[in-house]
């Protein structure tokens, strides 16, 4: 099957050696995602539930990238660092993927890459025929 990658072009894509998302047939992966805009900012900050609408537009031109569209995702995976925070990252995830209903997870971590950074979202897509 073809591979196809799509990259931000981030410093951080090379050095650590990963893609944004990785198309393989009808299935695509996007990598964890944070709430950067294109220069690699963080887009706000203090905010969870504005960072997660951050990530989750930085998802879905990834998929749209490699030909996928938001209602193609089967799966997300968020990481947040306040659990109890859980209620605006969920209805900021539920305001796109509300008639969609992915299989979802949620777990707080203890750090990110980034300490400004409160939310990484991961999600998986398979493409229909």
């Amino acid at each position: 099957m073809q591979r196809n990658t799509y990259s931000t072009g981030t410093a951080w894509e090379p050095r650590v050696g990963y893609s944004r998302a990785v198309r393989v047939g009808p299935y695509i992966s996007v990598s964890g995602t944070t709430a950067t805009d294109a220069s690699g900012q963080v887009v706000g900050e203090g905010d969870v539930y504005a960072q997660t609408a951050q990530a989750l537009r930085n998802i879905q031109a990834a998929l749209e990238a490699l030909g996928g569209r938001m209602e193609h995702v089967i799966r997300t995976r968020m990481y947040v660092m306040d659990i109890s925070l859980w209620g605006d990252v969920g209805r900021a995830h539920g305001e796109v993927f509300g008639t969609i209903r992915p299989a979802t997870s949620m777990v707080e971590v203890s750090r990110l890459i980034d300490p400004v950074m409160l939310v990484e979202i991961e999600a998986d897509a398979i493409i229909p025929d």
